[in-house]
């Protein structure tokens, strides 16, 4: 996501951009990779989960290379500005974190395990950039879906906070929060990195483990 001056101010309601009643594009049917549908409603047992990382690039593919995945889509959240576009999100001026959506089996892939790939694919201390890439899209993100989830956010913040206090890092900056709109991206942004296996990827983790999802109950 370059060759952009990003703001590095959330705006208010009142200084969002209008938006639109509905999307200006077609989203594409299915996943690319895993084949399956991109929106929902999505098959019984499956759930939800809400990220964002920075870069949504580097970020879905993170998600749909991790088992237990059903599905992955990029797309636009915790914003005001109703079924914005790429430029309007990059302007600064939409309020929307660049963001993935998981669709996962619980049975094969649990919500913790989710967090744990999350955690370990960006630096959740560094406000609004990552990386190179600098602006309000870019900053750390977890949507949740249920009471639960949202539990589990807080627990595996708090627990990785610890760890990077340790290794030196500053706080955590990640907004954990109920699910805002979710507000599909471009067609050209699904799957980018399977289509363009060259493209541009901001990824980059702390090298910090994250033992949430692994590590053994009390510890």
């Amino acid at each position: 996501m370059l060759f952009n001056r990003h703001k590095n101010h959330l705006p208010t309601p009142d200084e969002a951009l209008r938006g639109r009643a509905e999307l200006p594009f077609a989203v594409p049917e299915r996943h690319e990779v895993l084949g399956n549908p991109l929106l929902g409603p999505y098959p019984k047992g499956l759930e939800v989960a809400d990220f964002g990382l920075g870069c949504f690039w580097g970020a879905e593919r993170k998600f749909w290379q991790t088992p237990g995945v059903w599905t992955t889509l990029v797309g636009y959240q915790g914003g005001h500005t109703p079924n914005p576009t790429y430029e309007e999100v990059c302007s600064g001026r939409t309020g929307h974190t660049e963001a993935v959506r998981v669709v996962f089996d619980p049975a094969e892939v649990t919500y913790e395990q989710l967090l744990k790939v999350f955690w370990e694919s960006h630096d959740p201390t560094q406000g609004f950039r990552q990386g190179n890439d600098t602006g309000t899209q870019y900053r750390s993100a977890i949507h949740t879906h249920s009471p639960e989830q949202q539990k589990a956010a807080e627990t595996s913040r708090d627990t990785y906070q610890r760890i990077l206090t340790k290794a030196g890092y500053p706080a955590i900056t990640t907004e954990i929060l109920p699910a805002a709109a979710f507000y599909p991206a471009e067609p050209y942004h699904q799957q980018y990195l399977w289509k363009t296996p060259d493209g541009y990827c901001g990824i980059g983790g702390t090298g910090q483990s994250c033992p949430i999802g692994v590590a053994p109950a009390g510890d």
